[in-house]
């Protein structure tokens, strides 16, 4: 070919290229993915929408088909769309919209590093960037909801396209808010001369309780300007799909006298709940958590974003009783909805019990907590389930700070007002990584939420239903933290294979951590040795005496009244029996076994397939640990024995 012929399929090729790059524009792209064609239908319609796609540099956030199915609200196509080229990574904090008034956009991202875009999150890999055919720079994100602005009553007097946050107070009347009233709070705010907080540029989180949550008359005038503050998270804003569960976020109420802190946490329903805890009370503001259900989430306003709560942080001013009655009135949306239905399922008189208590704390489980097969076969039996709400009552004010002083030597034993109950706290880690559990009637639940003040106590949100057991024998010696070392001295002795059994019953009398570690005192060179390998045989035999196998499990109750009629009570176990006497002492269990009293220090600790006893020393005598100087042979020593008898067996058939 000549050098001319060359240069004309160059220039045909670059032409075809240019063409080419023509076509391929993000409209072009936008109409071609069928998972994005609601949208384009909505781009299509809008001529400022297309004139932005043809000629200017912009950045397009495209809900997909799945979001619009979800979305019942009105489509603003402008809303989606600002007027500058932005990828992911050069996104800022906040950029304008091309819609009327220009309202922001905000961008943050969470722990995972995922992006949002508002409420929305922005799927990753499916960005695209591309150049139209004036040469303007245009990126595409795919985002997972339709973005929503502020929504304006249609009979609305004024213009309202892009108020701050005060503003939206002085006009809510106007906006499409549910129903909802903000009259009550506004005239708060204006009375403490706060319209400074709301006004203040930049980008902060407004929580504002509705007209309903004043329904106590003398509530709005505990809104003072600190509470007011307590309302706002200052240069953070936080849409709740972004929001990190459970971070707490220094409150526009964070001084030397007065330190208050908000975060956001989801149920597993998907409900979304407000807190402010108030680490730093003083005498007008008292120390606890206030609980709060964000009504209507992720209003954007000027300076940030706005939700709706049902009820006022900060503000202490209802019993326990009135706490657990408001889930009545906010019927399926409370945190602790379930709860109150089984209270009242069964007669209501256990909240009675409550009202008469001046100090009371309650391990509340969660909706969630109830979901449990096991539960829903015992929510019939009355006589029950009044002894399993009672084991989550305490007749005592016990917040987090009091449950830690009583754990800092031992785990916290704390009577609960099911007669001779009690509950077993235990606190993992420090500080705000601290991980509070509380064991009752065989369950160990987690606390989920602390400290939820009341002006005569504390509710405790738990993850458990206490008393309704879930798990084997086997799997509550595992996950107990007063039984590890029999645990630990039933694995190596593969005495704990059996306790998984769930055909069988079994009754262990487990002695805690401390019961073992007195034997340390009293037999020093025996208690290593039962915590050795090579001596799992006498660690095996010692236990199998403390467990009892038979058709049916033996409660305390059981062997005291068997002790009362007969003396000594004859228990069944693996090899042998076991004999023993039961005796109740102030409220308290005693076992008399070969002359010794060991306490019960938890009775009836019932799992699946059995019921543990713990208790504070191991059912041991002298000849049990009399492991050393030659009275008892290890394995690993009968086997060297044995093999040099067969060596000299051998030597002398050879000789």
């Amino acid at each position: 070919m000549t050098s001319s012929g060359l240069r004309a399929a160059a220039a045909l090729l670059l032409l075809c290229a240019a063409t080419f790059a023509a076509a391929a524009e993000l409209s072009d792209k936008l109409r071609d993915d069928s998972e994005l064609s609601q949208f384009y239908s909505q781009v299509e319609q809008n001529p400022i929408a297309n004139a932005t796609l043809t000629l200017r540099s912009c950045t397009i956030f495209v809900p997909t088909n799945e979001a619009f199915q979800r979305y019942k609200g009105s489509i603003h196509v402008l809303y989606h769309i600002t007027t500058a080229a932005f990828s992911k990574e050069q996104l800022p904090k906040s950029v304008s919209s091309d819609m009327d008034g220009n309202p922001p956009l905000y961008i943050t991202k969470n722990r995972n590093g995922d992006i949002y875009v508002n409420n929305a999150r922005i799927i990753p890999s499916l960005s695209v960037e591309m150049t139209n055919r004036e040469g303007k720079r245009q990126v595409m994100h795919i985002i997972d909801e339709v973005l929503q602005p502020l929504s304006v009553q249609k009979n609305a007097k004024d213009n309202i396209n892009n108020p701050d946050a005060m503003q939206f107070l002085q006009m809510a009347e106007q906006l499409e808010l549910n129903d909802f009233h903000l009259r009550t709070y506004r005239s708060q705010v204006t009375l403490a001369k706060k319209e400074s907080v709301y006004q203040s540029p930049g980008a902060h989180t407004f929580l504002i309780p509705i007209d309903e949550s004043f329904k106590l008359s003398a509530r709005s005038g505990l809104v003072d300007a600190k509470v007011i503050d307590g309302h706002v998270i200052p240069n953070t804003v936080i849409f709740t799909a972004a929001s990190q569960h459970d971070d707490p976020k220094t409150s526009a109420a964070f001084e030397d006298l007065l330190k208050v802190t908000v975060s956001f946490f989801k149920q597993k329903d998907g409900k979304m709940y407000v807190k402010s805890n108030t680490i730093v009370g003083d005498a007008k503001h008292r120390e606890g958590v206030v609980l709060a259900e964000i009504v209507k989430a992720n209003i954007p306003v000027q300076n940030g974003v706005v939700h709706l709560i049902h009820r006022p942080l900060m503000i202490i001013d209802t019993t326990v009783t009135d706490f657990l009655k408001s889930f009545k009135e906010n019927g399926e949306n409370g945190a602790l909805r379930k709860f109150y239905e089984v209270i009242m399922d069964n007669g209501g008189e256990v909240l009675d019990d409550i009202t008469n208590l001046s100090e009371v704390t309650i391990l509340a489980p969660s909706n969630d907590a109830w979901n449990a097969s096991l539960i829903e076969n015992l929510l019939r039996n009355r006589k029950k389930m009044r002894e399993i709400l009672n084991m989550h009552i305490i007749r005592d004010r016990l917040n987090v700070d009091k449950i830690r002083q009583k754990n800092a030597n031992m785990i916290a034993q704390v009577p609960t007002v099911n007669n001779n109950t009690f509950l077993y706290f235990n606190v993992k880690g420090e500080g705000t990584d601290a991980v509070i559990t509380v064991e009752g009637g065989g369950v160990n639940a987690t606390i989920i939420q602390a400290d939820v003040a009341q002006t005569n106590g504390y509710v405790h949100i738990i993850d458990r239903v206490l008393g309704v057991p879930h798990t084997t024998v086997l799997g509550k010696l595992e996950s107990d933290p007063m039984m590890s070392d029999t645990y630990k001295m039933g694995q190596f002795s593969h005495f704990n294979d059996q306790l998984n059994n769930t055909q069988r019953r079994f009754t262990y009398f487990v002695p805690r951590d401390k019961g073992w570690q007195k034997t340390e005192l009293d037999y020093p060179s025996a208690h290593k040795k039962l915590f050795m390998p090579d001596f799992s045989y006498h660690s095996k035999s010692i236990l199998e005496r403390h467990l009892a196998i038979a058709d049916h499990v033996f409660t305390m109750k059981d062997l005291v009244q068997y002790s009362e009629q007969a003396g000594n009570v004859v228990l069944p176990t693996f090899r042998d029996s076991l004999q023993l006497r039961v005796e109740e002492e102030a409220g308290r269990y005693v076992i008399i076994w070969n002359y010794k009293k060991i306490n019960v220090y938890r009775p009836d600790v019932e799992c699946t397939n059995g019921i543990i006893h713990v208790i504070d020393y191991p059912l041991l005598e002298e000849k049990d640990v009399v492991v050393s100087g030659g009275s008892y042979l290890t394995e690993s020593s009968i086997c060297i024995i044995l093999a040099n008898l067969i060596m000299i067996t051998v030597a002398k058939i050879l000789n």
